[in-house]
């Protein structure tokens, strides 16, 4: 009899179980974006939630929540309920950098639910438009001759802006003074009014303010040039080579969030992503959108676990740790 009663128990849980992944979305889903507003992954975000919301039936809400270099958002993600009516956009800087310059309370590639790939943009070197080297040869030529003397932007402490310029200051011998800030749109705000010298950067993010002329970009840290700003030239044509920087954008849920429900959310950002606006807005903001075979659950899955495998080590290497 008890037998029985704990299957008929099973069956009537996973029968609202079921229910409720085929209702759902019955009422609103919060988008987290773990950075201020105006930065490219707050962009990114509200560039989605209207078309995700035409595919869902309920409006997908942006939440900005920055903090301790996206931390706090994707914290605030990885102890929401596992509903589907919670779930967070995230980056290279959030889910490969921080868990090792941070002691997080949540692991990146355990405690989430992948959803898609979304879009990719290369670092840039950018530098206040009256900083003294006129290309990327002389910048990195002043750089090893001034140790020390410029200033550097980073978007929170030890977070993924700064392990970059690490990375490249130790390629070419030099060092910088690093100013954290909290996102990547205040940062380049302080470089326009001149008060930080350079800032090693997601091209997403500098594009606007370099096609205007109110900084300049030095070089591209990527293998080839950028479609996007094609007259600047890559790294490994100055000679540092083999400095390949990209910041890539993705959508999880809570860990335990229900396929079903992950398969719905997938399938309106692939909708959304198929969009020619949604291209075209994209590719205006210096985003370059996946191809569709990787906007899958396992292609984010194993896209992560690979940038991991390769950055892990090189961040270590760096002793680079948050304060």
């Amino acid at each position: 009899m008890r037998t029985l009663l704990l299957a008929l128990a099973s069956a009537i849980v996973l029968s609202v179980g079921g229910a409720s992944a085929q209702t759902y979305p019955s009422r609103p889903i919060t988008l987290i974006a773990p950075f201020p507003a105006g930065g490219p992954l707050d962009t990114i975000a509200r560039i989605l939630a209207e078309p995700m919301r035409a595919s869902l039936g309920q409006p997908v809400v942006v939440e900005n929540v920055p903090g301790a270099g996206g931390n706090l958002g994707t914290a605030r993600l990885a102890r929401a309920a596992p509903d589907g009516y919670t779930i967070g956009i995230g980056q290279w800087s959030t889910h490969v950098v921080n868990p090792i310059t941070y002691k997080l309370p949540y692991h990146v590639l355990n405690d989430f639910e992948p959803i898609a790939l979304l879009t990719n943009t290369p670092q840039l070197i950018i530098a206040r438009k009256d900083f003294p080297a006129k290309d990327a040869k002389e910048l990195i030529a002043w750089l090893k001759a001034n140790p020390g003397k410029a200033t550097a932007a980073t978007v929170g402490a030890a977070g993924g802006a700064q392990v970059s310029s690490i990375y490249f200051a130790d390629k070419v011998g030099t060092k910088l003074q690093f100013v954290p800030f909290k996102g990547g749109g205040p940062a380049v705000h302080e470089m326009v009014a001149g008060r930080i010298d350079l800032m090693l950067d997601q091209g997403a993010n500098a594009l606007g303010h370099v096609r205007g002329g109110s900084i300049k970009a030095y070089a591209v840290m990527a293998k080839d040039r950028w479609t996007a700003l094609p007259d600047v030239p890559t790294l490994d044509e100055v000679g540092a080579t083999g400095l390949h920087v990209a910041y890539w954008h993705a959508m999880w849920a809570p860990k335990g969030t229900p396929k079903e429900i992950i398969a719905k959310l997938n399938a309106a950002v692939v909708q959304a992503l198929a969009d020619p606006k949604v291209q075209q807005r994209l590719a205006g903001v210096g985003q370059d959108i996946f191809p569709r075979a990787q906007q899958t659950p396992e292609a984010l899955a194993a896209h992560h676990k690979a940038e991991t495998d390769r950055w892990w080590p090189i961040v270590k290497a760096t002793g680079l740790k948050a304060e």
